[in-house]
């Protein structure tokens, strides 16, 4: 989500009207920021997105760790029991800062094994969760195999998602779970462009989108 701009002229006005014309559908893919995107918040990021329709998009950053705060730090900080915990599972983690709107809200993006109280199934393979009852599964033998903890999330309102795909700010690609949860975090804006055939470290400002 870039910061709002005005729509000034005719000629955004076509470019929007082409791409309502060709829209697609851009749940459970990654937006990939172009390296002339230097938004702070946004500059260099990788973007799942969760959810997309003709009202907008909503999506979680999935490579910016927030800083001196991990899986365990919430589950304590919640208080939630640690009494069916297996010693094995790693919640050394990081919590990744998922976008500038309300930061204090947690999002778990998880595998599929098993849903809860307020998921949402993103694709086959994927949830996303905004109830206690996943932390609460977190670290016991009732995990997922995969999670993701994120404060915060990104928000498009209607067409402007695609305003910025025309201006090419973003690249985007079919999600894999790989690089959503196992890829080093370092490495996923390098890994999701190279998983579309690019060397983003290469790429010219002006390049085009995909």
């Amino acid at each position: 989500m870039l910061r709002d701009q005005p729509n000034t002229g005719a000629a955004i006005t076509h470019r929007l009207s082409l791409v309502k014309h060709v829209r697609m559908n851009l749940q459970h893919h990654f937006l990939i920021a172009m390296p002339s995107l230097q938004d702070p918040f946004f500059k260099r990021s990788v973007v799942y997105v969760c959810e997309h329709n003709e009202e907008g998009a909503m999506g979680l950053i999935i490579n910016k760790p927030m800083e001196n705060l991990t899986v365990e730090g919430i589950l304590k900080k919640l208080k939630i029991a640690e009494d069916n915990r297996d010693p094995a599972i790693n919640l050394d983690k990081p919590v990744f800062s998922g976008g500038p709107l309300a930061e204090d809200r947690g999002f778990i993006l998880h595998s599929a094994q098993r849903t809860f109280t307020s998921s949402i199934r993103v694709s086959d393979n994927t949830v996303i969760t905004t109830s206690r009852d996943v932390l609460e599964a977190i670290g016991t033998a009732s995990q997922p195999d995969h999670v993701l903890v994120a404060l915060g999330y990104c928000a498009w309102e209607k067409d402007q998602l695609e305003n910025e795909l025309m201006e090419n700010a973003w690249l985007t690609t079919p999600a894999n779970s790989n690089i959503l949860f196992q890829t080093p975090i370092a490495e996923r804006w390098r890994e999701a462009a190279r998983s579309m055939g690019i060397d983003i470290h290469n790429m010219a400002s002006d390049a085009g989108h995909a």
